[in-house]
């Protein structure tokens, strides 16, 4: 028998102040600019204390300047290093929130790739995951639970020209955290993956100009390819308590671009 709308006795929620980080400690790895930077913001707005390590310590500590974070300088790449940041993050309290925005894609055709070339590019994609997962996660375990937030790549499950070895890599990391929210999920932690497109980040800003960036609008329906403020957004939904039930998922973030079929005519 199917209860009636009026016997709905569920308490309503202050959605509002579940988006809130106020009295959290958020670590965020690559924040020293695009979507790393703009991670930093969304979560310091929110009232987390941000701890902004980039292995360039100056622009770690320009990003903290801009929102009285805290700098911290590691190649996270490197077990150490990543030891040492939760290690300096929990001297400022318990650590709930990470945001790990690490990574490049390394191009180059499959028949010409090198056993070096592959070695570095996984190490790019998914050593510091992999750290995160393991040393972080234990941390926020800790601290009594949280949410971890990955990025990915929409490479991760679709096919760009270049990109077979690197988008062989996102796909792992997005298996490697979708396992790890299994894992890590009945000792409070949350572990996600934000896997976006096309966005308008230093390093592809560099590499692309205006007629460029005009053809990849072209193929994504919303017309123009994204900004890094459109990744924080929802990494700050997916360490908030707004997200509390979104547990080992990856969230494809593209403007709508993959899945659609171009027809010829």
């Amino acid at each position: 028998m199917t209860a009636s709308a009026d016997r709905d006795i569920e308490a309503v929620p202050d959605y509002a102040s579940l988006l809130r980080l106020d009295g959290r400690v958020a670590v965020v790895l690559g924040a020293g600019a695009g979507m790393g930077r703009q991670c930093a913001h969304a979560l310091a707005q929110a009232g987390a204390e941000v701890c902004c390590v980039d292995r360039d310590l100056d622009l770690a500590k320009r990003v903290a300047s801009e929102l009285d974070g805290i700098p911290l300088a590691a190649d996270v790449t490197k077990r150490e290093d990543m030891e040492g940041v939760f290690a300096a993050a929990i001297r400022t309290g318990p650590v709930t929130a990470l945001v790990d925005v690490v990574g490049a894609a390394m191009m180059g055709a499959l028949l010409e790739y090198a056993d070096e070339r592959w070695n570095s590019q996984f190490d790019l994609v998914l050593r510091h995951v992999f750290l995160a997962l393991q040393i972080g996660g234990r941390v926020i375990a800790d601290a009594g639970g949280g949410s971890m937030v990955f990025i990915g790549s929409m490479s991760g499950h679709t096919h760009a020209p270049g990109e077979t070895v690197y988008g062989a890599a996102k796909a792992a990391l997005h298996r490697l955290v979708q396992s790890a929210g299994r894992e890590l999920g009945p000792q409070g932690v949350r572990a996600n993956v934000l896997a976006p497109g096309f966005t308008r980040t230093p390093r592809l800003d560099a590499m692309l100009g205006d007629e460029q960036w005009r053809s990849v609008g072209a193929a994504i329906p919303r017309g123009h390819a994204g900004v890094p403020a459109e990744i924080a957004g929802p990494a700050l939904f997916l360490i908030s308590e707004l997200s509390s039930y979104i547990n080992g998922q990856v969230l494809t973030v593209d403007g709508g671009m993959s899945g659609v079929i171009r027809v010829p005519f």
